[in-house]
């Protein structure tokens, strides 16, 4: 949830921020990519860390890392204080995507895995409808605003600080409640610390019986190299810290990984150039739906953020464009249900296929449509249909690659993700000021080679994680 929060959070504050600090559209643009940049950053980092160190350990500090600057950003007078703070933030809850999925799965059974990581995923929708919910409620009403010495403490800066709320709460529930993965554990040979763990899980799950524990010893891997249980290790760790973190990278792109890497990093750049570039600029979209009343590319796009800030007028604000935002939000739900029902009895790699060439003929409707209601419609299915690719990529991610280098190769896809996030977005705020269909048909002919390229993937569909 942290995730779609930190990530929608910028989008929707955009509206009413841009004239309290003074943004232009490059400045828009550099706010909007530097998000994706510090999720990049942090993917691979607290992949990588997670791998070595411990997945609950990891998912601590990056969340913390997350609410703390999160908070901060709040705080910000000037435009290049807000970018950095928002940077770190996005560095922390870059570890939550590829790490929680690696934990998660750790810890379910081979028949159910698919159906409980699509659930865990409908948390992004969560996610989503409680930041545009968040927003409709907060960004308008400006009774909240009040006064911190010299700084004046907008509506928007309220709703920055209630955006860190998921990951700062995230991180007691780690720490009170959720123990290691135990796989990990077994992978380091850390048999006793395993066993605690397996111990609780029955307590819980034969709270109610007399059933007593019935496990003594773990199979440990075979697979387990002694030397990362040595007190040497960390030392060679530390002494070649830069080498050992292109280690995965280099294991991920030889065989037998490499026929599942190359497919699988064109399908996340599709995806995330697609979607990431197209759900941040929604309510710019929605916007010049509102001005034109038909389709944002019926007369031309002319944003309102290429406008010179001194022209722009950002109150009272809009509330339209959050309520649209909302439902289009909110319409991830049935994408969702449909994961979850039907991922174990088809499996992943058909879901991917199919709604990647789906979300692509959505895509080319959103721009052909012409009137407001046609759009939106089509941005709803879009959403819903989209939230399916996501669902699948997390539960296909799992299970393609081993253990040992499972949360390493999420956070690399990721970090990839991030960096067709990032163009995405460039080329939106380019091209929004010149023609919307260009962007928009882009996205559309993306998507389609993406669900071209995921028939090249194995099938997963309930096999054993290595």
């Amino acid at each position: 949830m942290s995730d779609a929060v930190e990530i929608l959070c910028v989008s929707f504050l955009l509206p009413t921020a841009r004239c309290d600090l003074h943004l232009s559209t490059t400045d828009m643009g550099w706010l909007t990519a530097s998000v994706f940049l510090g999720m990049m950053i942090g993917g691979y980092m607290w992949g990588i860390l997670a791998d070595r160190r411990g997945r609950r350990q990891v998912l601590l500090f990056s969340l913390a890392l997350n609410g703390i600057f999160g908070t901060a950003a709040s705080l910000a007078s000037e435009f290049w204080l807000f970018l950095l703070l928002r940077l770190i933030s996005g560095i922390g809850v870059g570890g939550s995507m590829p790490v929680i999925f690696s934990y998660f799965s750790e810890f379910q059974p081979r028949k159910k895995r698919g159906a409980m990581i699509s659930a865990l995923a409908t948390f992004w929708m969560a996610g989503n409808i409680l930041a545009a919910g968040l927003a409709w409620l907060v960004i308008p009403n400006t009774t909240l605003n009040f006064h911190i010495g010299t700084l004046q403490f907008q509506s928007w800066r309220l709703f920055v600080v209630l955006c860190a709320i998921p990951g700062v709460s995230s991180v007691f529930l780690f720490w009170l409640l959720l123990p290691e993965s135990p796989k990990f554990l077994m992978e380091l040979s850390r048999e006793e610390e395993a066993i605690a763990v397996f111990r609780c899980i029955f307590y819980w799950n034969h709270r109610s019986t007399r059933i007593s524990f019935p496990i003594t010893q773990l199979k440990l891997s075979p697979l387990v190299d002694k030397e990362k249980t040595s007190s040497g290790y960390q030392a060679k760790f530390d002494c070649c810290r830069f080498k050992q973190g292109l280690e995965p990278v280099k294991k991920l792109f030889t065989p037998p990984l490499l026929e599942r890497s190359i497919p699988f990093i064109a399908i996340f750049f599709s995806i995330s150039f697609g979607y990431y570039g197209l759900w941040m600029w929604f309510p710019e979209l929605f916007k010049q739906i509102e001005e034109t009343g038909g389709s944002p590319c019926s007369n031309g796009f002319h944003s309102s953020a290429s406008k010179t800030t001194e022209n722009v007028t950002c109150y009272p604000v809009n509330t339209s464009v959050y309520i649209e935002g909302f439902i289009t939000a909110s319409s991830n739900l049935p994408g969702n249900l449909l994961t979850i029902l039907i991922m174990d009895i088809v499996g992943g790699k058909i879901l991917l296929c199919s709604s990647l060439l789906l979300s692509g003929v959505s895509v080319f409707f959103i721009w052909a449509v012409k009137t407001k209601t046609q759009s939106l419609i089509m941005s709803c299915f879009f959403s819903a249909v989209s939230v399916i690719t996501w669902n699948a990529l997390d539960v296909i991610g799992t299970e393609l690659f081993p253990t040992h280098l499972r949360s390493s190769a999420l956070g690399f896809f990721t970090g990839v993700g991030r960096v067709a996030a990032i163009l995405g977005n460039v080329t939106f705020g380019q091209l929004l000021d010149v023609t919307c269909a260009v962007p928009i048909l882009l996205v559309s002919v993306l998507l389609f080679l993406g669900g071209l390229i995921s028939l090249r993937l194995p099938n997963t569909k309930n096999v054993e994680l290595e």
